[in-house]
Protein backbone atom coordinates (compact mmCIF):
# COMPACT_ATOMS: atom_id res chain seq x y z
CA UNK A 1 0.00 0.00 0.00
CA UNK A 2 1.45 3.40 -0.95
CA UNK A 3 2.28 6.08 1.59
CA UNK A 4 -0.11 9.04 1.40
CA UNK A 5 0.76 12.67 1.99
CA UNK A 6 -1.37 15.83 1.83
CA UNK A 7 -0.41 19.48 1.64
CA UNK A 8 -1.59 23.04 1.14
CA UNK A 9 -0.28 25.16 -1.72
CA UNK A 10 -0.91 28.84 -1.06
CA UNK A 11 -0.75 31.20 -4.00
CA UNK A 12 -1.19 34.90 -4.59
CA UNK A 13 -1.36 36.90 -7.77
CA UNK A 14 0.53 40.17 -7.88
CA UNK A 15 1.17 42.69 -10.67
CA UNK A 16 4.48 40.90 -11.33
CA UNK A 17 2.93 37.40 -11.54
CA UNK A 18 1.89 34.46 -9.45
CA UNK A 19 3.75 33.53 -6.28
CA UNK A 20 3.52 30.38 -4.17
CA UNK A 21 4.31 29.81 -0.52
CA UNK A 22 6.79 26.96 -0.07
CA UNK A 23 9.17 25.76 2.64
CA UNK A 24 12.82 24.72 2.66
CA UNK A 25 13.22 21.26 4.17
CA UNK A 26 15.10 21.15 7.46
CA UNK A 27 17.73 18.85 8.82
CA UNK A 28 21.34 18.18 7.96
CA UNK A 29 20.72 16.52 4.59
CA UNK A 30 19.01 19.62 3.14
CA UNK A 31 21.04 22.34 4.93
CA UNK A 32 23.39 23.16 2.03
CA UNK A 33 20.91 22.44 -0.78
CA UNK A 34 18.56 24.85 -2.53
CA UNK A 35 17.55 23.40 -5.92
CA UNK A 36 15.01 20.64 -5.36
CA UNK A 37 15.14 21.16 -1.58
CA UNK A 38 11.85 23.04 -1.07
CA UNK A 39 8.42 21.56 -0.49
CA UNK A 40 4.76 22.36 -0.27
CA UNK A 41 3.97 22.25 3.48
CA UNK A 42 2.67 18.68 3.77
CA UNK A 43 2.85 15.44 5.68
CA UNK A 44 1.77 11.83 5.82
CA UNK A 45 -1.68 10.63 6.80
CA UNK A 46 -3.81 7.49 6.82
CA UNK A 47 -6.64 7.87 4.28
CA UNK A 48 -8.68 5.25 6.17
CA UNK A 49 -8.82 7.40 9.30
CA UNK A 50 -8.40 11.03 8.20
CA UNK A 51 -9.64 13.05 5.22
CA UNK A 52 -6.83 14.44 3.04
CA UNK A 53 -7.87 18.07 3.58
CA UNK A 54 -7.88 17.67 7.36
CA UNK A 55 -4.39 16.15 7.13
CA UNK A 56 -3.15 18.97 4.89
CA UNK A 57 -4.39 21.63 7.30
CA UNK A 58 -2.96 19.78 10.32
CA UNK A 59 0.42 19.26 8.68
CA UNK A 60 0.64 22.93 7.62
CA UNK A 61 0.20 23.98 11.22
CA UNK A 62 2.54 21.29 12.60
CA UNK A 63 5.36 22.13 10.19
CA UNK A 64 5.12 25.92 10.36
CA UNK A 65 3.58 26.55 13.76
CA UNK A 66 0.97 28.89 12.28
CA UNK A 67 -2.63 28.33 11.27
CA UNK A 68 -3.32 27.97 7.55
CA UNK A 69 -5.40 30.61 5.79
CA UNK A 70 -9.17 30.47 5.98
CA UNK A 71 -11.10 28.51 3.37
CA UNK A 72 -12.12 27.99 0.61
CA UNK A 73 -9.74 25.20 -0.36
CA UNK A 74 -9.89 23.33 -3.65
CA UNK A 75 -8.33 19.98 -4.42
CA UNK A 76 -5.65 20.56 -7.03
CA UNK A 77 -4.82 16.91 -7.65
CA UNK A 78 -2.98 13.81 -6.52
CA UNK A 79 0.41 12.79 -7.92
CA UNK A 80 2.75 9.87 -7.38
CA UNK A 81 6.44 10.34 -6.61
CA UNK A 82 8.92 8.01 -8.28
CA UNK A 83 9.06 6.17 -4.91
CA UNK A 84 5.34 5.39 -5.18
CA UNK A 85 4.37 7.81 -2.41
CA UNK A 86 1.23 9.77 -3.32
CA UNK A 87 0.65 13.44 -2.52
CA UNK A 88 -2.72 15.18 -2.60
CA UNK A 89 -2.44 18.96 -2.87
CA UNK A 90 -5.08 21.51 -1.98
CA UNK A 91 -4.85 25.08 -3.16
CA UNK A 92 -5.99 28.25 -1.42
CA UNK A 93 -5.69 31.93 -2.24
CA UNK A 94 -3.17 33.21 0.27
CA UNK A 95 -3.25 36.88 -0.75
CA UNK A 96 -4.10 37.98 2.80
CA UNK A 97 -1.94 35.37 4.56
CA UNK A 98 0.39 36.94 7.11
CA UNK A 99 2.05 34.15 9.08
CA UNK A 100 3.84 36.33 11.61
CA UNK A 101 6.48 34.34 13.52
CA UNK A 102 7.00 30.70 12.59
CA UNK A 103 7.45 27.95 15.20
CA UNK A 104 8.77 25.11 13.05
CA UNK A 105 7.97 21.55 14.08
CA UNK A 106 10.93 19.30 14.87
CA UNK A 107 12.02 15.71 14.32
CA UNK A 108 14.75 13.60 15.88
CA UNK A 109 17.51 11.93 13.91
CA UNK A 110 20.65 10.01 14.73
CA UNK A 111 23.33 12.52 13.75
CA UNK A 112 26.03 12.09 12.66
CA UNK A 113 25.00 8.75 11.14
CA UNK A 114 25.99 5.68 13.19
CA UNK A 115 27.19 7.91 16.04
CA UNK A 116 24.60 6.74 18.54
CA UNK A 117 23.70 10.39 19.25
CA UNK A 118 20.27 11.80 18.57
CA UNK A 119 19.68 15.43 17.64
CA UNK A 120 16.56 17.52 16.98
CA UNK A 121 16.14 19.36 13.70
CA UNK A 122 13.35 21.57 12.33
CA UNK A 123 11.04 19.89 9.80
CA UNK A 124 11.49 23.03 7.69
CA UNK A 125 13.96 25.83 8.36
CA UNK A 126 12.32 28.65 6.43
CA UNK A 127 9.22 29.36 4.37
CA UNK A 128 8.57 32.17 1.92
CA UNK A 129 6.63 33.49 -1.02
CA UNK A 130 8.39 32.74 -4.27
CA UNK A 131 7.61 33.61 -7.92
CA UNK A 132 6.26 30.59 -9.78
CA UNK A 133 9.22 30.25 -12.20
CA UNK A 134 11.72 30.34 -9.33
CA UNK A 135 9.66 27.91 -7.24
CA UNK A 136 9.61 25.38 -10.09
CA UNK A 137 13.36 24.76 -9.86
CA UNK A 138 13.49 24.80 -6.08
CA UNK A 139 10.54 22.51 -5.41
CA UNK A 140 11.22 18.77 -5.10
CA UNK A 141 10.65 17.10 -8.45
CA UNK A 142 7.63 15.07 -7.35
CA UNK A 143 5.66 18.23 -6.46
CA UNK A 144 6.28 20.27 -9.60
CA UNK A 145 3.14 18.89 -11.26
CA UNK A 146 1.13 20.82 -8.65
CA UNK A 147 2.56 24.07 -10.05
CA UNK A 148 1.47 23.06 -13.56
CA UNK A 149 -2.03 22.30 -12.25
CA UNK A 150 -2.16 25.65 -10.44
CA UNK A 151 -1.15 27.51 -13.63
CA UNK A 152 -3.87 25.69 -15.59
CA UNK A 153 -6.47 26.48 -12.92
CA UNK A 154 -5.57 30.17 -12.88
CA UNK A 155 -5.56 30.36 -16.69
CA UNK A 156 -9.04 28.79 -16.82
CA UNK A 157 -10.32 31.19 -14.17
CA UNK A 158 -9.06 34.20 -16.13
CA UNK A 159 -10.87 33.18 -19.33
Amino acid sequence: MPVHSAGLLLYRVSPTGTEVFIAHMGGPYWAAKDEGAWSIPKGEYDPDSEPALDAARREFEEELGVAPPAEPYAELGTWAYSSGKRITVFVVDGAGFDPGEFAFGEFELEWPPRSGRTASFPEVDRAEWMPLPEARGRLVKGQRAALDALEERLAEASR
